[in-house]
């Protein structure tokens, strides 16, 4: 008797095992194929823009597709949600297991016996939201007291000292401030990315520090460790953007912390 993969027509023989793991989408019964898909046209609400949301779903592989909500969003772009079916299949044992973290997760009392030990002074952190970027959700969530997800900002911790300018900082005046203060470590969140404005400012961001330290031969050997987060940055490496490190959404302040022990005070030390 042949095997056959769980929503796969394709038949192996019993010397071939086969050890794939196909998946397809979930929405109302097991294995169904349906997916919820939202988009915005720019055309004025009405059936006629809803005849396009469907055209452009069944383009995009829904069969069949409906439309489930549309609202206007001013007199010339409407917002769909689209709900249909695709026939897609996913071989999820295919998929290679993200990198684990590279550093030990420490607690707050950890990081500080750390930094105390091993530099003799307090840890030195900049943060900012830079250009016009004025959503300062993320770099709260890291440097403010109250944190995230249950975890005490870096402010909590008494080993680091954290200067947050807030939102819509300019790259010189981050640069600035970073000199002025010594800093260790620099952390600028980005949020807003349209037309890739969060890919420009870290670049632009980048450039400026690695022009103000040209003989800096690494972080936190002449120059601040430059950290960047944000929700869009998984298409993009921090070698492309000229940072030492992304950190994407649902980063907690402890990774955070843990990240800036196991770089920098490794590199301090050696100074």
């Amino acid at each position: 008797m042949t095997a056959t993969a769980p929503g796969s027509t394709a038949a192996h023989t019993p010397e071939q095992a086969d050890t794939r793991q196909i998946i397809r989408p979930y929405g109302d019964t097991t294995g169904d194929g349906m997916v919820q898909l939202s988009f915005t046209l720019p055309v004025p609400a009405g059936k006629r823009a809803e005849a396009a949301a469907l055209q452009l779903a069944e383009k995009m592989g829904l069969d069949p597709a409906s439309v489930v909500h549309s609202k206007a969003m001013g007199p010339d772009f409407t917002f769909f949600i689209v709900y249909g079916r695709v026939n897609h299949l996913i071989d999820y044992a295919g998929i290679p297991a993200p990198p684990e973290r590279e550093y030990p997760l420490l607690t707050a009392q950890e990081v500080n016996l750390a930094i105390r030990s091993a530099l003799g002074r307090r840890l030195v952190v900049v943060g900012a939201c830079i250009g016009t970027d004025a959503h300062t959700v993320g770099i709260d969530a890291i440097l403010n007291v109250k944190g995230f997800a249950g975890e005490k900002g870096l402010e909590y911790y008494r080993e680091i000292h954290v200067v947050n300018m807030g939102a819509q900082v300019s790259v010189e005046e981050l640069v600035a401030r970073a000199k002025a203060e010594n800093a260790d470590a620099v952390l600028v969140s980005q949020v807003v990315t349209q037309r890739n404005a969060h890919l420009h400012n870290t670049k632009q961001m980048a450039a400026a520090f690695h022009a103000e330290y040209p003989t800096a031969v690494g972080p936190g050997m002449g120059r601040p460790l430059l950290v960047v987060g944000g929700p869009r940055f998984d298409t993009v490496t921090a070698d492309e953007l000229g940072v030492d490190r992304i950190f994407g959404k649902g980063t907690t302040p402890s990774e955070v912390a843990s990240y800036l022990v196991h770089v920098l005070l490794p590199r301090k030390a050696a100074q």
